[in-house]
C-alpha cells in the first residue's frame, strides 16, 4: 500500500512541491546575500520570458495564459497594496478582485482543452485576461460600491478568518481551486496540476507576505517557476512515457536499446486474458486492466528496464543479462500479478485488490489476470536484437499456447554459421550464402 502511494505523492511533492518550499526557505527578508539580490530581482522577468517562450514552442496557452494572470495580479498587488482596514477602498477592492480571479483563472485554463495561441479559442481567452484589469477598474468606481462590496463582505465570523488578510470570497476561491486541482491530479497525475497546487500555494503565500516585510513579487515569481519547470516535466512525459500506463514509451525505447551492448536479454510480457476481456467488456475494460498491471509488473522487476511501445505487450531489456539470470525475476514478476486480483463493478469500472485484503462486492465479477512471458538473450556478437526479439516473441506465444500464466525461454539469439568451403577457413554467417 504505502509503495502505491509513494510514487503519486513523489510526482506532487516533485518539482512544484520541491521549488516551494525553497521559495518559503530562501526568498526572506535579508536572507540572501547581496550577490545574489540582484539576479533574484531579474527572475521574474527570466520566468516570464522563458515561460512565455516555452509555452508557445510547447503549443501550451494554459502555461502562457498562468504566467500572464500571475503577473498581472503581482502589478496589481504592487500598485495597490494592501491597506488598513477602513482605509483605501479602491486598494481593498482591487486586492479583493484579484485574489478572487487568480485561483478561478488557473482552475479554468487547467478545464479548458490546451489549446496553440494561434487557435481562435485562445486568442479569446486571452483577450478575456486582459480585459479582467479594466473589470478591476469599473469595479472601484463609486456607483459600482454595492457589487464590489461583495468581494470584501465577511460571510462568517470574522474569527475564523482573522489569520489572513484574504478576503473571505477570495478564501473560499483558493480552498475550492486547491481542492478542484487536488482531484485532477489525483485523478490524471498530470504534472501541470501537481503544479498548479503549488503555484496557488504560493500565490496565497504572496499575499501575506506585506505583514511580515517579504516581497510579493518573489513569491509570484516562484508561482511562474513552479508552472514552468511542470510545462517541462509534462513535455518530457508526453514524449517519453506511454499516455496509457505511465511506462517509458517508444523514444525512452530507442535510446535504451541503443545503450544494450553486446550481451542482454529481453523479455516480452503479454496478459493471457487481454484480448478475451476486449472482445467481452470492450476496450475500455482492457485497457483498464493493461492500466493496473503495467506499474505491477515495473514494481516487481527492479532490476529490468519496462517500456511499453505498441500494443498488448510490455518489452522489458536487461543489459548484460542471460535467459538464466532474468528467469528468477519474471517469475517473480509473474506471481506478483498472480497474487493480485481484478474485479469489474457495473459495465465499465476495473478496480484491483490484492487476495485476500478487500473484498469484492455482490455484483463485483472477477477478472482472473495472468501473464506469459518469453525471454531470449543475445550472447554472440553475430545476434541482432532483431533476432533476440523475435525468439522472445515465439517463446511468449508458446507459453500462451500451453495455457499462460508461464515463463518459457526462447532459443538463444545467434546467427547460425557455416565454415568456408575455401582453404582459408574463414568463418561466414549463413547469410551470405542467401540462406
Amino acid at each position: 500500500m504505502l509503495s502505491l502511494m509513494s510514487k503519486p505523492l513523489l510526482a506532487l511533492l516533485f518539482p512544484g512541491g520541491l521549488v516551494f518550499l525553497i521559495a518559503i526557505a530562501f526568498l526572506r527578508p535579508q536572507g540572501l546575500p547581496m550577490w545574489l539580490q540582484q539576479p533574484i530581482a531579474a527572475l521574474p522577468y527570466i520566468v516570464l520570458a522563458f515561460g512565455l517562450i516555452f509555452g508557445w514552442y510547447f503549443a501550451s496557452s494554459r502555461t502562457i495564459l498562468s504566467l500572464l494572470v500571475l503577473a498581472l495580479a503581482d502589478q496589481a498587488l504592487a500598485l495597490f497594496p494592501i491597506a488598513v482596514a477602513g482605509q483605501a477602498s479602491s486598494n481593498q477592492t482591487i486586492v479583493a478582485v484579484s485574489a478572487f480571479l487568480v485561483p478561478l483563472n488557473l482552475l479554468a485554463f487547467s478545464i479548458f482543452k490546451e489549446d496553440s495561441l494561434s487557435t481562435i479559442r485562445a486568442v479569446t481567452r486571452v483577450v478575456l485576461v486582459l480585459i479582467q484589469p479594466f473589470l478591476l477598474l469599473w469595479l472601484c468606481l463609486p456607483e459600482q460600491s454595492d457589487l464590489a462590496s461583495s468581494f470584501t463582505r465577511e460571510y462568517l465570523p470574522f474569527r475564523y478568518t482573522d489569520w489572513t488578510p484574504i478576503p473571505q470570497p477570495a478564501l473560499f476561491a483558493f480552498a475550492m481551486a486547491l481542492v478542484l486541482h487536488f482531484v485532477r491530479f489525483v485523478l490524471h497525475r498530470d504534472p501541470l496540476e501537481g503544479g498548479a497546487i503549488w503555484a496557488l500555494s504560493a500565490v496565497f503565500v504572496a499575499y501575506h507576505t506585506t505583514s511580515y516585510g517579504w516581497h510579493p513579487t518573489n513569491f509570484f515569481t516562484a508561482a511562474g517557476l513552479i508552472l514552468f519547470v511542470t510545462l517541462l516535466q509534462s513535455f518530457y512525459q508526453r514524449t517519453y512515457r506511454d499516455e496509457l500506463t505511465g511506462l517509458p514509451g517508444r523514444l525512452a525505447y530507442e535510446e535504451a536499446i541503443g545503450q544494450l551492448g553486446r550481451r542482454f536479454a529481453v523479455a516480452i510480457v503479454g496478459i493471457d486474458q487481454l484480448t478475451q476481456y476486449a472482445n467481452t467488456h470492450g476496450k475500455s475494460v482492457s485497457e483498464q486492466i493493461l492500466k493496473l498491471v503495467a506499474p505491477r509488473v515495473q514494481a516487481a522487476c527492479s532490476d529490468g528496464q519496462i517500456f511499453r511501445t505498441t500494443g498488448e505487450e510490455l518489452t522489458l531489456l536487461f543489459p548484460g543479462k542471460s535467459t538464466t539470470e532474468t528467469v528468477s525475476m519474471l517469475e517473480t514478476v509473474r506471481k506478483a500479478i498472480d497474487a493480485n486480483s481484478l474485479f469489474l463493478r457495473g459495465r465499465d469500472r476495473v478496480w484491483e485488490s490484492r487476495r485476500g485484503m478487500k473484498k469484492a462486492g455482490s455484483r463485483d465479477r472477477e477478472l482472473p489476470v495472468t501473464l506469459s512471458i518469453g525471454v531470449a538473450e543475445k550472447l554472440s556478437d553475430s545476434a541482432t536484437l532483431s533476432s533476440a526479439i523475435k525468439s522472445a516473441y515465439q517463446a511468449l506465444y508458446e507459453a500462451k499456447g500451453n495455457g499462460g500464466n508461464v515463463v518459457k525461454r526462447g532459443a538463444t539469439a545467434s546467427v547460425p554459421v557455416r565454415r568456408s568451403h575455401t582453404e582459408s577457413g574463414r568463418i561466414v554467417a549463413s547469410g551470405e550464402y542467401g540462406t
